[in-house]
């Protein structure tokens, strides 16, 4: 199923130091995180940074067979990364020369690089979403966008639409095996034929699939409607969390982190 396959979105309850971190602060350490990915350029930098992502897996509890099934999608793009790196890098030490294209001991590295930053970004950034509920979330961009209220930006508005869309992702991935199992179940082999052929196979389906969405919205919306949803304005939250000391650490080991990448770069 295609939705056991994608990370992003879906929630795993557990009770670990991570899942008591508030969301504000989960969304600055993924980004302070994120950026410390492509601002260390050694060895050194990436395998310490894998090393914390690895840490804060374990920390959070969350299966590592859950975490594995969910990037199995992801592994194909950092191995097209890594060969599309592999031959296209410039570099003076070439170690294999096939017709137009050489591979060299730079694009090797640079490859390996950068298959390893984009797996350990999403690992990273699906651990947010894991770790936090789609209301948490919400509660935690509306925190970082409200000094921007000020200048006139509907803050809770978009933090509202970004965890929709973030929360609407499995529900989506959900409707699209649901439309695949009726089609095999009325004799359409979608997989017949080569590559090309298998996605043109999928294009019928995405008439159907866009028709459950904007159907799925409506409803939403005439939900949010019946219930007098007018905006931000004036509302009030019935768990109200606040910034703890825990985050205030965890945000300063990730800014040491990320200052010792930039560091590192510069010297």
């Amino acid at each position: 199923m295609l939705k056991e396959k994608l990370l992003l979105g879906q929630y795993y309850p557990a009770d670990s130091p991570v899942h008591r971190l508030t969301a504000s602060c989960k969304i600055l350490v993924t980004i302070i995180y994120m950026v410390a990915l492509f601002v260390a350029d050694d060895w050194l930098g990436w395998g310490l940074l894998a090393a914390v992502g690895l840490a804060a897996v374990l920390i959070s509890k969350v299966p590592f067979k859950a975490i594995w099934r969910g990037m199995k999608i992801i592994v194909i793009f950092c191995v097209l990364t890594f060969l599309l790196n592999l031959f296209m890098y410039p570099g003076d030490h070439v170690l294999l020369t096939l017709g137009r294209f050489r591979l060299t001991a730079e694009g090797l590295t640079y490859g390996l690089a950068m298959a390893l930053r984009l797996f350990m970004l999403v690992v990273f950034a699906s651990l947010l979403t894991l770790t936090t509920t789609p209301i948490q979330l919400t509660d935690g961009l509306e925190t970082l966008l409200k000094p921007a209220s000020r200048i006139g930006v509907p803050a809770h508005e978009i933090a509202m639409m970004m965890s929709i869309a973030l929360r609407f992702i499995p529900t989506i991935l959900e409707e699209f095996d649901r439309i695949v199992l009726a089609q095999r179940a009325r004799g359409a082999d979608l997989k017949q034929g080569n590559i090309a052929q298998r996605v043109k196979n999928f294009v019928p389906l995405l008439v159907p699939l866009f028709v459950a969405a904007f159907r799925r919205a409506d409803d939403l919306s005439q939900a949010m409607e019946a219930k007098c949803y007018r905006g931000g304005a004036g509302r009030t939250r019935w768990k109200v969390v606040k910034w703890q000391s825990r985050d205030t650490v965890c945000l300063a080991l990730f800014l040491l982190l990320l200052a010792g990448a930039i560091l590192e770069r510069v010297l």
